[in-house]
């Protein structure tokens, strides 16, 4: 077994380690060093930080709903790029077969915008 297809890749994440420490370290070397108690607050949009309790605080449930919502139409939109690539052998079927896939999207769809999921409070 030879270890030569194998050699261009290694050699990428050598560059790219190299690459990734160089920025640190000159970042480090010819960065300013002038700290005050702005730059080492947490940064919030310009919004002043909030204490938060010792055991952290709790996120609204849009939030999470709002990710996941965001991933499985991610997810199924992907599925549309192998069937454009291979459209002209699929044939009749297959354009079938992504019609349906799509009215079950957009049905998936309509229904959470209806009941608000895609409403940002």
């Amino acid at each position: 077994m030879s270890l030569s297809p194998y050699v261009p890749i290694i050699g990428l994440f050598a560059v790219a380690a190299a690459f990734a420490l160089f920025s640190v370290a000159a970042a480090r070397l010819a960065g300013p060093r002038r700290y005050n108690r702005a730059k080492l607050d947490a940064y919030e949009c310009g919004i002043e930080p909030s204490p938060e309790p010792v055991g952290g605080g709790r996120f609204p449930i849009k939030f999470y709903l709002t990710a996941m919502l965001f991933i499985v139409f991610d997810i199924e939109i992907i599925f549309l790029y192998p069937w454009a690539v291979s459209f002209d052998l699929l044939g009749g079927f297959g354009f079938v077969e992504m019609v349906l896939f799509i009215v079950t999207v957009f049905i998936a769809y309509a229904y959470v915008w209806r009941r608000g999921g895609l409403d940002w409070d």
